[in-house]
Order: structure tokens, then C-alpha cells, then sequence
């Protein structure tokens, strides 16, 4: 007789798990107010003008009101966090378990911790009254081109999407123009505006300053959850 757990049981418990992510996540980050969500490399270090632009303009954000949200570990995440913990504000880290384990920033004065990447991003969309996303590699491009999929689709309430960094930038865009957009109409010219692309801290906390003023509904749209 083998004390093994059988895969469908085993299946059965880890949904327990999700669970409680979601449950510990709603729980904490619906008392933290509006909030900004900032994304960005890891690997950017102190010295990079990515991180001094990031550690700026979180400070700017959260001198606005906003709560900022990163994923907890370093380079462009632990500017930011820097940045929002110098200002006074709530610096909200969602760490995440890797098989090379990420080391949470020590600039969080609100840390959580997620095994399961869909969990966790789940918490960057729910409560974010706006996406700034600076330079970064596969994770940051993820979240990117998520949020701008989630608005071209109507599961998302259309909120400011902001790229940092022109020059960092401009390729990617170009692509999208030529390649999917005037080559193959993979996507329609409106798909275009969905973000805005800017080098200024001041000018990215006018957008979403702007924006919450307007009274748009924001919140990802998933069903039995309300918006925020």
C-alpha cells in the first residue's frame, strides 16, 4: 500500500492553494486605494537611468495619492518601491516563488507572496488605476501586452497604459505599426492609442491623475468579481 497522493486529489488541493491566494490577496490590497502598478527588469541596477526614472517617478505617484504596486524584487521593482517609500507612501511588493529565488526588495512596507504567476497577476490588474511599464525583458513584456490585450478586448475597463522610455521603446512600436498593424491588419489603428509612450514622471502622473478624475470605471472584469 503506497501513501502516495493521486494526481486528481492532488489537483483538488492545490485549487485550495489557489484559493487562498486570491482570498489573502483581495483581502489586503482592497484597503491599500487607488493604486499604480509599475513593471519593469530586474536586473537594472542602482546606477541605471531606468532605475533613478523609476525611483522618480513612483516618489511623483505617490505624492499624487496613489498606492504603488511592483513585483517585489529588485532593479526597476525596487526603485520604484524606493521611490514610494521615500515619499510616504504605501509600497506594495507581490513577490513571487522561483526555482532561482527572487529576493524581495527591502523597500515594501506591504509584502505578500504568491506561488502562482496568474495569482499574482491577477493583483497588478484588479486594483490599478493605471500601468507604467519601463524597460524590462519577457515578464515586462508579458505584462504589457496582457493589459493592452485586456483593453482591445473589452475585459478591462480602458485605463492608462504607460511605456517609460522612448528611446527604449520606439522599435517595438515601429513594429507593431509596420508588422501588425499596416502589413497584415493583425490589429486596428485604435489598437495603437491604447498607451501612451513618455519620458517625463510628471507628465505619466497627469495621465493618471487625469484619468481617475474622469470617473471611468477601472478593475479587471472577471466573472462573480466586482470592480473596484
Amino acid at each position: 500500500m503506497t501513501n502516495a497522493i493521486s494526481p486528481p486529489v492532488e489537483d483538488l488541493w492545490r485549487i485550495f492553494k489557489i484559493m487562498a491566494e486570491f482570498v489573502e490577496g483581495f483581502q489586503e490590497l482592497a484597503a491599500v486605494g487607488p493604486a499604480v502598478s509599475i513593471f519593469g527588469s530586474a536586473r537594472t541596477n542602482r546606477e541605471h537611468r531606468y532605475y533613478k526614472l523609476a525611483q522618480k517617478t513612483a516618489y511623483e505617484i505617490s505624492k499624487a495619492g496613489f498606492t504603488v504596486i511592483t513585483g517585489g524584487g529588485g532593479g526597476i521593482m525596487e526603485a520604484a518601491n524606493k521611490g514610494a517609500s521615500a515619499a510616504g507612501g504605501k509600497s506594495v511588493g507581490l513577490n513571487i516563488e522561483l526555482p532561482v529565488e527572487q529576493k524581495p526588495n527591502e523597500y515594501q512596507n506591504i509584502a505578500m507572496r504568491f506561488r502562482y504567476f496568474f495569482c499574482r497577476k491577477v493583483m497588478f490588474l484588479k486594483y490599478a488605476h493605471g500601468f507604467i511599464v519601463f524597460p524590462g525583458g519577457y515578464g515586462t513584456m508579458d505584462e504589457f501586452f496582457e493589459s493592452v490585450v485586456l483593453i482591445q478586448t473589452l475585459r478591462q475597463a480602458s485605463f492608462p497604459v504607460i511605456l517609460m522610455g522612448i528611446e527604449f521603446w520606439k522599435g517595438l512600436i515601429d513594429w507593431m505599426s509596420e508588422k501588425l498593424q499596416r502589413e497584415n491588419d493583425f490589429i486596428k489603428p485604435q489598437d495603437l492609442h491604447v498607451f501612451s509612450v513618455v519620458d517625463d514622471p510628471v507628465k505619466a502622473v497627469e495621465i493618471i491623475v487625469r484619468f481617475r478624475e474622469s470617473a471611468v470605471p477601472i478593475g479587471l472584469q472577471l466573472p462573480g468579481l466586482k470592480s473596484s
